[in-house]
């Protein structure tokens, strides 16, 4: 008689969680949760959809998405930092109609939250990107995609309903970036996103996860006749006829990026006010203050703690993005607080793909929203335009 009362898990787990005596002895962790959600709804916050990815992913895909360079103590510093400004909440505001709804170089959006480039994503969904542009889709939200995307821009673009933004790590060859820049302007792509901080890095938390893998990695990403550990054939569409070889990009390959495109060229992983001041030199239209999720290099420096001084340096009428460490709508408030037009994820939408596909994209981006509002509510800021310096305090020792 027990065995048939409990014969299903998902019903006997639900009980579990719903039963006082348990509840006060036990806390169930994100991934148990997933045994136990019917759907990415379910999920309260975007930081559980870190637990359930894990649980899910072999060692080395997750170390991938996991880890940043050197000891990750950048990658922390990001996160860590938006404990360090307040918000000042204001009452008595009319805050019926509060909206997020905005617009970047003629691309609109309903949340100026959006999807970060990120390579491979097959390797967390078997829909990878495609799944990830119909996350974008149903919340109306902005997709860069990577060139090293595992998912055709021609694919993505039907998926997401619109050409996305097109990160460019340029090809070594300049015949190469040619021909790349022409296939992405082909599908009607407008806003080029020229990734500047990649120079290399020392993905030790990476490296540590892969030997933790059992599996054997040369079943899927040997190089054909090569022997070496490669990406596997048509994981990288982007790079077919181009090749893998990438350059080292200075401000003389971003004049001639500009010279031979109409796409709005934005510069990704500008960090100083110095570099700033050198796209608004350079004709660049736009900044992602990025520091690769902490992995380009360990300076020890959150975006957040940036964004002020590149805000500062580019001058009016630049448009400001930054990513890195954004876990919650209040983070997205802070950095529009401080100047961002828009504020990008990544690892977080990964999370939210992994764990349940599209509808973990568009349940990731969906909380954001919902805090976002909440936090404009609470600081009598109703609308974008409405959120300024004002609404946050940055005082002595703070970010």
């Amino acid at each position: 008689m027990i065995c048939t009362a409990f014969r299903s898990r998902r019903w006997f787990l639900r009980f579990l969680a719903s039963s006082p005596a348990i509840a006060w002895a036990q806390k169930l962790s994100p991934a148990q949760e997933s045994a136990i959600l019917a759907s990415a709804k379910e999920v309260l916050a975007v930081k559980d959809f870190e637990e359930i990815a894990e649980s899910k992913l072999p060692p080395a895909h997750w170390g991938y998405v996991k880890g940043a360079t050197d000891d990750d103590a950048t990658y922390r510093a990001n996160v860590g930092a938006f404990s360090q400004i307040e918000l000042r909440p204001r009452r008595l505001v009319d805050i019926s109609k509060a909206d997020t709804r905005g617009e970047l170089f003629g691309y609109a959006f309903d949340s100026p939250v959006f999807l970060c480039p990120l390579s491979g994503q097959k390797m967390f969904h078997p829909e990878g990107e495609a799944a990830s542009a119909r996350g974008a889709r149903a919340t109306n939200s902005i997709q860069a995609l990577s060139t090293q995307t595992s998912t055709s821009v021609e694919d993505v673009a039907k998926a997401l309903g619109r050409p996305p933004w097109y990160q460019l790590y340029m090809p070594a060859t300049w015949e190469g970036t040619e021909k790349m820049i022409r296939r992405v302007e082909a599908v009607g792509c407008s806003v080029l996103v020229m990734t500047v901080d990649m120079t290399g890095n020392n993905g030790l938390t990476a490296k540590r996860f892969a030997r933790l893998d059992k599996r054997n990695c040369f079943d899927c990403h040997q190089d054909e006749g090569s022997g070496r550990l490669g990406v596997p054939p048509g994981m990288r569409p982007m790079e077919e006829g181009i090749g893998r070889d990438l350059a080292r990009p200075t401000w003389e390959h971003v004049d001639r990026v500009k010279e031979m495109t109409k796409m709005k060229l934005v510069l990704k992983g500008i960090e100083t006010r110095e570099d700033a001041m050198l796209c608004r030199e350079h004709g660049v239209d736009g900044i992602v203050v990025s520091n690769h999720g902490g992995r380009a290099i360990e300076d020890l420096r959150p975006t957040i703690r940036s964004l002020p001084e590149v805000v500062d340096g580019a001058g009016a009428g630049m448009k400001i993005m930054v990513d890195s460490g954004f876990r919650r709508g209040t983070d997205v408030y802070k950095a529009l607080a401080l100047g961002a037009s828009a504020v990008g994820i990544g690892r977080p939408y990964v999370w939210g793909l992994t764990a349940f596909g599209a509808e973990g994209v568009e349940r990731v981006l969906d909380i954001l929203h919902t805090e976002l509002l909440m936090t404009m509510r609470q600081c009598g800021t109703p609308t974008l335009a409405q959120i300024t310096k004002t609404s946050v305090a940055v005082g002595e020792g703070r970010a």
